[in-house]
């Protein structure tokens, strides 16, 4: 079930059950690791290549995501019912709350506010047409019932497109795309809200930058920031880059593009109704701290023990201060690393910076981080671990929530201190991601996708450029040196020299470039010629 071509025939693919540790375990009650024999990525894979084996699985998670919100398709939403039931979604409570079934469409019937940017709004608009247009006429719950599926099956539709996307991205290492597929964060949260949309033109994005199209880049992550705030977050990690490299152009035209791409959606609607394009910066400006953000913790904890609390205005500056002292340090990590990162490290990093130091956090919000995951640190010990601390928080949120916004029963809540506990754990488990991939930054050997010699599958215009500038060798001397042999340099045509494959040297073994077991046989293997560094799996 492996497959791998490029532009001059096929080469070899990253096997996880036999290069992890953890799926080398889980597999062997299915027969264990592929043999020593097999050759993937050269063998003819039938029908079950790795994006329909990849689209399986996130049909069948996009089935269980909807059946984790059946208790609440089938009795109802309704507060405090749909906390206690784990079956909350924005989606219903927005069409039941905001008019949405008598025909008020956010940014365009005048004088509708909504809390969120424009093209999410138009999102929503645009499904509860398509409702009232199948539904006229029908009884209100029929129609909110309606809007959910429809906007369900829309998702999981995005959902393979991030999934098939990331695979691309992964190049050598396609199977990594199955921790996207299957995340439980998704399957759990990826029906509360419009995120995965955002994560979508995210993703989409980094392919764009991967194959040397940086302006299509910034289109995708502007049109992904008119949707949510962090695709624009993206841009930084292109700064870093650029800074390292000394070569701005690609920032610049990802940035160019990504401002045309936000202006032509937001300043229609800014011109023609501009309170009510306002009232996402306004609302996010004045709210206090929300759930399961540290500003909240600590402002319960606050009131707890009789403590002044901080207001919205002091936890803007806050946020905004640390969320700059986290950009900061990255970028000095960056330019200090021995061997350049890679730009899906720095993007995971930066976006965790983001999560972390905001005063708002929403369970969906580790939507954000799952493809990064997958590119930045495609370790299954590590997402495991990180992703069952999300969805214990995920529990946690809605217990709590019953009790403090609905008034339920009491015997049904989680009190505050077990539920500082579940928020502190799930901003551990988010800052154990982000150092992992420090680690990995400061000792690229211990990168999992940089050991059989690629430099940046997701780099772009920037891989395997010499460095410029660093902070170790000081300004205007070059330096390639690192932990590891360096990839020679990308010639004027985009190649690397002979001798190396897909940015792998020909002299590393077989046995490495599969991801087997370094005690395993080795046998040598021809160098053929490379293919163009944007080729991707």
């Amino acid at each position: 079930m492996t497959s791998g071509t490029g532009r001059r025939g096929p080469y070899r693919i990253s096997i996880p059950s036999r290069s992890d540790p953890i799926l080398r375990q889980f597999v062997e009650g299915v027969g264990g690791p592929l043999g020593r024999h097999a050759d993937p990525g050269r063998v003819a894979p039938r029908w079950f290549t790795v994006p329909r084996v990849l689209i399986l699985i996130t049909v069948c998670s996009s089935i269980l995501a909807v059946a984790a919100k059946n208790p609440c398709r089938l009795g109802g939403w309704s507060s405090p019912d749909y906390f206690y039931r784990a079956c909350y979604s924005d989606w219903a409570e927005l069409y039941q709350s905001r008019g949405f079934g008598e025909g008020v469409l956010p940014f365009i019937t005048p004088g509708a506010l909504f809390e969120y940017p424009v093209l999410l709004g138009l999102l929503a608009s645009g499904t509860a047409v398509l409702v009232e247009l199948a539904a006229h006429g029908a009884a209100p719950e029929a129609k909110s019932l309606l809007y959910f599926d429809l906007n369900a099956v829309l998702l999981a539709g995005v959902w393979i497109m991030t999934v098939l996307v990331t695979m691309r991205l992964s190049h050598r290492r396609p199977w990594d795309a199955a921790i996207v597929a299957s995340a439980p964060v998704i399957i759990l949260s990826g029906t509360i809200n419009w995120d995965l949309w955002a994560v979508l033109l995210a993703t989409a994005g980094m392919l764009a930058f991967a194959r040397d199209r940086p302006v299509l880049a910034g289109v995708l992550w502007g049109l992904g920031t008119a949707v949510k705030l962090y695709p624009v977050l993206l841009l930084g990690a292109v700064l870093v880059l650029a800074i390292r490299t000394g070569r701005y152009r690609p920032f610049a035209a990802a940035l160019a593009g990504a401002a045309g791409a936000w202006l032509v959606v937001n300043l229609p609607f800014l011109l023609r109704d501009p309170n009510g394009w306002a009232y996402f910066l306004t609302f996010s400006e004045t709210r206090d701290a929300g759930f399961s953000s540290g500003w909240y913790v600590f402002n319960a904890l606050a009131r707890e023990t009789g403590a002044p609390v901080l207001p919205p205005g002091a936890i803007n500056a806050g946020a905004g201060i640390l969320f700059v002292a986290c950009c900061a340090a990255v970028a000095v990590l960056a330019l200090r690393a021995q061997r350049r990162p890679r730009l899906a490290q720095l993007a995971l990093l930066i976006v965790i910076a983001f999560v972390l130091c905001n005063k708002v956090y929403s369970p969906q919000y580790a939507l954000w981080l799952v493809p990064l995951v997958a590119l930045a640190v495609p370790r299954w010990r590590v997402v495991i671990a990180w992703q069952l601390v999300e969805v214990l928080h995920w529990a946690a949120v809605w217990l709590y929530l019953g009790g403090q916004t609905s008034g339920g029963p009491p015997e049904n809540n989680l009190g505050l201190g077990l539920y500082v506990w579940a928020v502190v754990a799930h901003i551990l488990a988010t800052a154990y991601v982000a150092a992992v991939v420090v680690v990995e930054i400061r000792s690229p050997s211990l990168d999992a996708v940089r050991r059989i010699g690629i430099d940046d599958p997701q780099g772009g215009p920037f891989d395997r450029l010499p460095d410029r500038f660093t902070l170790r060798s000081g300004r205007g001397r070059r330096r390639t040196g690192g932990a590891l042999p360096q990839p020679p340099v990308r010639a004027a045509g985009g190649h690397a020299p002979i001798g190396w494959r897909n940015g792998v040297d020909a002299t590393h073994s077989r046995a490495a470039d599969a991801g087997e077991p370094e005690s395993l046989p080795r046998r040598s293997i021809r160098a053929p010629s490379t293919p163009p560094a944007e080729d991707h799996q």
